[in-house]
């Protein structure tokens, strides 16, 4: 079994993960990682209630993968308390963002909980 602590501190460090050959950015927040897709965000790979295997590579040239994590994949609902703790977060980490952007979010996205499991 993958150390939960080296999936936390790698996943936490990187900026992009693949997940199902898609290059990902996300955040890492409380126990899971949280990414924002659809509309005109990137594309999401998996769905909510997949399965599927994260893998975060080091950030340095040449290196190789850090650590390979199966995950659970969730939907956090608009509107709800993790919806409003975790928006923030993805928000700070968007590049290129601009106003308005939550809104957008809301309407046009999906934002998914990957949460490790064994």
């Amino acid at each position: 079994m993958t150390s939960p602590t080296l999936v936390a501190e790698a996943t936490r460090r990187s900026g992009v993960v693949w997940v199902g050959g898609a290059l990902l950015w996300h955040v890492w927040h409380d126990g899971a990682m949280y990414v924002v897709g659809g509309g005109p965000e990137q594309d999401l790979p998996v769905g909510a209630g997949a399965r599927t295997v994260v893998t975060v590579r080091s950030k340095a040239a040449q290196a190789g993968v850090v650590v390979e994590w199966a995950a659970s994949v969730d939907a956090v609902a608009s509107g709800t308390p993790l919806w409003d703790e975790v928006l923030p977060l993805l928000a700070a980490e968007r590049l290129n963002a601009e106003a308005g952007r939550s809104e957008r979010w809301a309407a046009e996205c999906t934002v998914l909980r990957f949460t490790p499991s064994p």
